[in-house]
């Protein structure tokens, strides 16, 4: 479930950074990966490809950056850190 929330809340970031930049179609989402986050880039990307289909992002690549950091303070978290488009 907190996977599910995640990624829900994620597509919801994409789209409000998309329509900020008056981004049409992403092609490109990196993400960074606390160590602490549970989370491995091979789940990252199965539930990638679950969440974006009819979004603006269908279609776009997903880069996943890991942590091994656990004392960064951000262990916990995963980060959109930046997204490529088509305006």
């Amino acid at each position: 479930m907190h996977e599910e929330a995640l990624f829900a809340g994620l597509t919801r970031k994409v789209e409000e950074v998309a329509r900020e930049h008056q981004i049409r179609r992403v092609t490109r989402v990196r993400l960074w990966v606390g160590a602490l986050s549970h989370l491995t880039e091979e789940g990252m990307r199965r539930r990638w490809e679950l969440e974006v289909p009819g979004t603006i992002a269908e279609g776009a690549t997903l880069i996943v950056e890991t942590s091994s950091d656990l004392s960064d303070p951000r262990a916990g978290d995963v980060l959109l850190k930046s997204l490529d488009g088509d305006g």
